[in-house]
Formats: structure tokens, C-alpha cells, sequence
């Protein structure tokens, strides 16, 4: 797989370098989605149904204070893109250090609150019942490494913001494999239930870290920072927020979703319901790997570009990626309404064996998964639009359109729906708000990429 500089993303093809970006962007979603997939079915069949509903349950919170690190990150790296393309070096390293302090402070801050707060955020996104005590064991072990993760997900966008997409995408595979791998160890061999699930997400976090740390420390890395780079600077940081405050709010309403859809679901079907959501949730991570690898290909092409005023070639990266990310995700589409009930069978035990109260679940979840999940991807083909549209004005460092289009389709679209559609349609209500929400976000998202579009970057 050739090795892209970050010259590259001003002369190359737009085409080529796109597949070169987004190859190793896919490889690596894919490698996590799978070991986030694999994971839920090593719990599922060796620790049980209500297992995967305590995950889901905690997923939200340590996803929330993860993609702290995740919005530094992005809008960080939008930054070092453009003064990249402009030959500003100097903002590019300020930038850098800036990122690696603001999310130190700001993760580490949030553990402590999280821990503090454990016995009211685990009931109040849906840990009721059962799913209580696994999901609190699984959420104190695990945040303790979500500051490795936060540190992780920022530096792993910087790697793409330099151009190194490879070294990007190795950094997804080590934490996806060593979690595979101490699932076996901890849960299997040395039966640690639910403890063993938690360590082995925790590890496989610091194995990341070690990773991306040895990176920047290495000649791989034209980022080389000093010990000033790391005051925090006034102009950069309030640069960062604005662009980062996207990402952050994207997964601050995911987190309200997920609040929202397990206490909906619990209280429209328990625990087994929660667990339907579970397996869906999982492959919505899984499924549109190519998309989102797309998505992150085209995050630095466009960046750079614009930065380089080749307004030509960000307006022929839009087009490209779209079709790229259109073609990819028919396919997801077209996977997954033919197989639904296979793809649920993957993660469930339903042999006779099984004590009554757990089979009588897991039977539920297998009658109820298939057309829960034909409804949720139903709008899949249209989101490539929705997706790089919104990624593009992120890319330039428009951060108010980026954030709006952002929102739209969960904060705008989606939570209202699933609010309102229940009441009337029952559990229908919810798995349809997924597809209704996608169809209006995607107009709304053609709307304001195609008027940028004719006022900004034509006859560029």
C-alpha cells in the first residue's frame, strides 16, 4: 500500500488518492467494528444476553468522555491540515501540543466525575434491573482507561492529518486484536465474567496508546514538539472548540439516544428488548465500516486542499467521495436485508441448555432482531451524502453549518421521532424513526452542501 505525504494530498489524483486514504481508514473501522462485534458475541455466548444489555448500557457514558478526546482530535486536525497546505509548520506543531493538554485536563476531569457519579448514570441510561450489577462492573474497570482511549482517538487523527493514513490504520488494528485476544484469556480461560470483558477493554486501550506514542516519538512523524507547544494558546483553543464542538455534540446526542432508546426499550420489552437494541447498536458500528472509511479519507484531501486554495480539487474530492461512499454502502444494504436473521443468530446462544429465564431471552431477542434491523438500515444508500457533506464543512473549518448538519439527522430528526412515533406505533415507532430520520437529514444535508457548493467552489 503506497505511502502518502502530506504533499500528496495537493498533486495526486483525486480518485487515487482518496482510495489511498480511505483503504487503510476502512481496514482500520473494520478491524475495530470487528473486534466490537466479536467482543459482543464472545460475551454474548460466554457470559450471556443480559451481558451485551449491561455493555450497551455503559457504552454511551465512556463513549461521551472518549470522544472528548475524539472532538480535540477533529478539530485539531482540521488546523494542522490547512496550515499544512499553507506551509504553516509552526501552527501545526502549537496546534498539536495544545490537543495533547486540553485532553489530558478535560478526560481526566470527566473520569473523576463519572466515577463519582456511577450509581446515578448507570439506571439512568437504562441499567435497571440485571442489567445493573454487570453494567457497574464493567463501567468502573473501564473508565479507568478511557483517558488512554481519549489520547488514542486524537492522535489517531493527527496521524491522518499528517497524511499517513497506514500508520493510522495500524494504530485501529492493535487495540481491536489485543481486545480479542485478552477476551479469550480473561473471559474464557481464566472466567473472569464480566471483570475479564472490562480488562480486556482496558488493555486493549493502553496497548493503542503505547503505539501512537512511539509513533510521534519516531521519524514517522514530521510533528515534532517541543515543551512550549504545550501552553495552552488563547486563539488555538477556541479554534479547536469550535470545530471540535461538532464531534462533541454528535456523540453527546448519541448518548442521548442511547438514554432514550434503552429506557424506551426496556420499558416497552425488558431486558430482551435492550439486548435487541444491543446487537443492532453493534452493527451499526460494524456494518458501515467502508462508509465512514470514505468519510475519514476524504476528512484530509479536503482539509489540505482548501488550506492550498485548490478549490478545483476540494469541490472533485466532494463528488468522488460520495460516489465512493454511495456504492459501499448499497452493498452494506443489500447485505443486510438478506441476511438479518443470520447476522442475529451470531451473537446468541440458543441451545437447550441454557437455564430457562436466559433462552426464554435470548429467543425474544432472535425473533425480534431480524425486522428491527431491516427498518434501521432501511435508508442506508442515501447517507453517504449525509455523511461527507457534513464531514466537508468540518474539513474547511466551517463549524457552525458542520454543526447544524451534524445534528440534524439524531438532534433535529431522530430524538423527536422516537419520542413521539412509540406512543402510537409501539415498538415499530422505534426502529422506523431510524430510516425516516436518515431520508430528512440527507435532504436537508444535499441542500446546504449543494448551495456551498455553487457559491464558494465553482469555477474554482
Amino acid at each position: 500500500m503506497a505511502k502518502v505525504s502530506a504533499e500528496q494530498l495537493g498533486s495526486e489524483p483525486i480518485g487515487k488518492l482518496l482510495i489511498k486514504q480511505a483503504v487503510p481508514a476502512s481496514i482500520g473501522i473494520l478491524v475495530m467494528s470487528l473486534n466490537v462485534l466479536v467482543d459482543s458475541i464472545f460475551v454474548g455466548n460466554w457470559i450471556g444476553s443480559i451481558a451485551i444489555a449491561a455493555i450497551n448500557v455503559v457504552l454511551p457514558v465512556s463513549f461521551f468522555i472518549a470522544a472528548l478526546g475524539m472532538a480535540i482530535g477533529i478539530g485539531g486536525s482540521s488546523i494542522i491540515s490547512r496550515a499544512l497546505g499553507a506551509e504553516n509548520k509552526g501552527k501545526a506543531l502549537k496546534t498539536f501540543g495544545n490537543q495533547i493538554t486540553l485532553t489530558l485536563l478535560v478526560t481526566i476531569s470527566m473520569v473523576v466525575l463519572g466515577l463519582y457519579y456511577v450509581n446515578t448514570l448507570i439506571p439512568a441510561f437504562g441499567g435497571k434491573g440485571a442489567i445493573f450489577d454487570p453494567a457497574k462492573i464493567y463501567y468502573t474497570i473501564v473508565l479507568y482507561g478511557i483517558p488512554f482511549l481519549a489520547l488514542c482517538m486524537m492522535g489517531n487523527t493527527v496521524i491522518r492529518a499528517e497524511g499517513k493514513p497506514r500508520f493510522a490504520m495500524t494504530a485501529m488494528i492493535i487495540p481491536s486484536v489485543g481486545n480479542l485476544l485478552l477476551d479469550y484469556v480473561f473471559i474464557y480461560i481464566m472466567d473472569w465474567g464480566m471483570q475479564g470483558a472490562a480488562w480486556a477493554t482496558t488493555g486493549s486501550y493502553i496497548l493503542c496508546f503505547g503505539y501512537i506514542f512511539w509513533f510521534f516519538l519516531s521519524q514517522n512523524s514530521e510533528l515534532k514538539i517541543s515543551l512550549a507547544d504545550f501552553g495552552l494558546h488563547m486563539p488555538i483553543l477556541r479554534e479547536i472548540g469550535s470545530l471540535g464542538f461538532v464531534t462533541l455534540a454528535r456523540q453527546a446526542v448519541t448518548s442521548i439516544t442511547y438514554l432514550l432508546l434503552n429506557n424506551i426499550l426496556f420499558n416497552l420489552g425488558g431486558e430482551a428488548m435492550v439486548a435487541v437494541y444491543a446487537i443492532i447498536g453493534r452493527m451499526l458500528m460494524f456494518a458501515l465500516f467502508p462508509v465512514f472509511g470514505v468519510t475519514q479519507g476524504f476528512l484530509p484531501i479536503a482539509g489540505f486542499n482548501y488550506g492550498a486554495q485548490k478549490f478545483a480539487r476540494v469541490k472533485q474530492s466532494i463528488y468522488t467521495a460520495i460516489k465512493y461512499a454511495a456504492f459501499v454502502a448499497t452493498l452494506v444494504f443489500i447485505g443486510l436485508m438478506v441476511f438479518p436473521a443470520e447476522i442475529a443468530s451470531l451473537f446468541l446462544d440458543s441451545g437447550p441448555d441454557l437455564p430457562p429465564e436466559e433462552l426464554a431471552v435470548n429467543t425474544f431477542v432472535l425473533e425480534h432482531t431480524p425486522a428491527a434491523m431491516r427498518w434501521v438500515f432501511a435508508a442506508t444508500p442515501i447517507i453517504a451524502l449525509q455523511l461527507i457533506g457534513a464531514a466537508y464543512f468540518q474539513a474547511v473549518g466551517k463549524a457552525v453549518p458542520a454543526l447544524l448538519l451534524t445534528l440534524t439527522r439524531q438532534g433535529f430528526f431522530f430524538i423527536p421521532l422516537v419520542i413521539i412515533l412509540p406512543n402510537f406505533m409501539g415498538e415499530l415507532g422505534v426502529w422506523s424513526s431510524f430510516a425516516i430520520a436518515d431520508v430528512l437529514a440527507t435532504l436537508v444535508t444535499g441542500y446546504f452542501l449543494h448551495r456551498e457548493i455553487k457559491r464558494n467552489l465553482t469555477g474554482a
